[in-house]
């Protein structure tokens, strides 16, 4: 039986691969919905983006609802200098024919919780947490309903992407992410300490764009664009893959290895404000409540894109 999921997004080229192999695969994975949020750019187009990638992968049934534009306290940032000014710089889109769907999306995660059996709902966060922390503010009662939370944000080992200490997901929202860190719900963590070792390598692109499918050759524009930024930043062989981690690791967990271990979000430091403070070591005695990821199996987690792609 297929796993219940709501996706929860800014897309941002990274975001897209994610859906993409998430609608690629049907037999795994029952998408619910697509909820867009203000992160890599604003809302409009994030909620566009989501649109452009259903129909991409002719999947258009799966509704899309917009959210929160703003993070819950602090002023929105963006990362147009990463993702361009569209989000999805890279690949010629058309704009999309169908509807965004009605109502908030923060209303739509707290109805579709409630109203699947208790612990089949993954709530798949690739953005900043903002509709995520709402949704639990205005509806504590879901997080005893839900079966697990799988993110990416965060990081400890790496240090930050967006301040020293800082992930952007994070950071942009860290109030948001406190609330879902302390919800007592299973969260799993794809932080940039594993999300670093999943590069990009040329052999990975041009094994995608040998597939040769329209949505085969639009996903090698979008991460071909996407990855010439932490290239350039971090002098790796190629960029980093971040979000489809937490998609990959739904469908193959044992590309994944990790351990169960404390994570606080610092949110009144303005030095380290968005820290995710991980107690890898056990070193404090504050409730083990993530597993946090460090190790994938690159390899046959770039085997599993191209496969999954190949199908739509």
């Amino acid at each position: 039986m297929a796993r219940k999921i709501i996706i929860d997004t800014d897309p941002g080229q990274d975001d897209a691969i994610a859906i993409l192999l998430a609608l690629a695969s049907p037999e795994d994975l029952d998408v619910l919905a697509i909820t867009a949020v203000a992160g890599n750019v604003p809302l409009p187009l994030t909620t566009v983006n989501s649109l452009k990638m259903v129909e991409l992968a002719g999947r258009p049934e799966v509704p899309v609802y917009a959210g929160c534009d703003r993070p819950m306290v602090r002023p929105l940032i963006t990362a147009e200098y990463v993702h361009g000014k569209t989000g999805l710089d890279g690949a010629d889109l058309p704009e999309p024919v169908t509807p965004v769907g009605s109502g908030h999306a923060v209303d739509r995660i707290i109805e579709l919780v409630a109203a699947n059996p208790p612990g089949s709902v993954t709530l798949c966060p690739l953005g900043p947490l903002t509709n995520i922390g709402t949704a639990l503010q205005r509806a504590p009662e879901i997080a005893g309903r839900l079966g697990e939370i799988v993110l990416m944000g965060g990081g400890f080992f790496e240090g930050g992407n967006t301040t020293a200490t800082a992930e952007f997901n994070i950071y942009v929202d860290p109030q948001a992410a406190d609330i879902v860190f302390r919800s007592g719900v299973p969260i799993t963590v794809m932080s940039l300490d594993v999300t670093h070792r999943a590069l990009m390598l040329p052999r990975h692109l041009d094994r995608l764009k040998a597939v040769g499918t329209p949505v085969a050759i639009a996903a090698h524009g979008l991460l071909t664009f996407y990855e010439r930024y932490d290239i350039e930043k971090y002098g790796m062989e190629g960029g980093p893959l971040h979000d489809p981690c937490v998609i990959a690791h739904l469908l193959r967990p044992g590309l994944f290895d990790g351990r169960l271990i404390n994570v606080t979000i610092e949110v009144e430091s303005e030095l380290t404000m968005g820290m995710t403070v991980a107690d890898w070591w056990g070193m404090s005695a504050r409730p083990r409540n993530a597993r946090w990821m460090r190790r994938v199996d690159a390899d046959g987690f770039f085997d599993l894109i191209v496969e999954r792609l190949a199908r739509l």
